[in-house]
């Protein structure tokens, strides 16, 4: 068995001004983003990792460096990268408004049936969860035969590809996956065996209680990319 801690990297500009950053290589973490990842560390400095892996993109490798930094070092793995892992190919969309994108006739699409959408000039949904499930599970069976059960991978990626892999791990459909909620720096608990995945933990931050305390979502409509989270304004 491996235990999988799925981290979506901290808060950026680009989700503080409410813009889908996609693949864009210039996108970094912000002082909350750093913050979040920090107190991520924190959280997991006393949990045996064995391994570390990331998508390639600027704000999650800087993500993992700063968790990795918390670790004790003689026990910190590096930090692989796995394109695998990379967040979903927006095409014409990346570096958008989120307020501007709503308003495309796709939109309604993505919130009721992600599983048909192919954004243009980019990549399916469906096409992203594949390779990012098929990543998590391998690195968990790599991982189960060079640890065993004390195979605990941290891995760090965006919002959208932590949710398909949470919809995958309790067996339902892509076209739900919007119901599930990833902020950033956000940690999300799977534990994967021989016969099913396990999920015991999704997006619980360092500090439970403003988590438990955020206010009720105004609106239905779930922020492709993830969104900001509601911790957005703390720093």
């Amino acid at each position: 068995m491996t235990r999988v801690l799925l981290v979506r990297h901290g808060r950026t500009s680009a989700n503080a001004a409410g813009v889908l950053a996609g693949r864009s290589p210039d996108v970094h973490l912000d002082d909350v983003g750093i913050s979040q990842a920090l107190a991520v560390g924190e959280l997991l400095r006393g949990v045996p990792i064995t391994g570390i892996v990331s998508s390639p993109l600027p704000r999650t490798m800087e993500t993992a460096k700063l968790i990795r930094g918390c670790l004790p070092q003689t026990a910190a793995p590096r930090v692989s990268r796995d394109k695998a892992l990379l967040e979903c190919d927006y095409g014409d969309w990346t570096g958008k408004k989120l307020k501007r994108l709503s308003k495309d006739p796709l939109w309604a699409v993505v919130q009721a049936h992600p599983s048909s959408i192919t954004f243009p000039g980019g990549e399916s949904m469906l096409a992203s969860q594949t390779r990012a499930v098929g990543s998590v599970r391998a690195w968990a069976a790599r991982s189960a035969a060079e640890f065993g059960d004390r195979a605990i991978v941290l891995i760090v990626s965006h919002g959208d590809i932590i949710k398909s892999v949470v919809a995958d791990a309790l067996g339902m459909h892509l076209d739900a996956f919007q119901r599930i909620v990833i902020d950033p720096g956000s940690v999300t608990a799977i534990d994967y065996t021989p016969l099913r995945p396990f999920v015991r933990l999704v997006n619980a931050s360092a500090d439970i209680s403003a988590d438990l305390c955020a206010g009720v979502p105004t609106e239905s409509d779930a922020a492709v990319g993830g969104g900001a989270g509601h911790k957005s304004g703390r720093k």
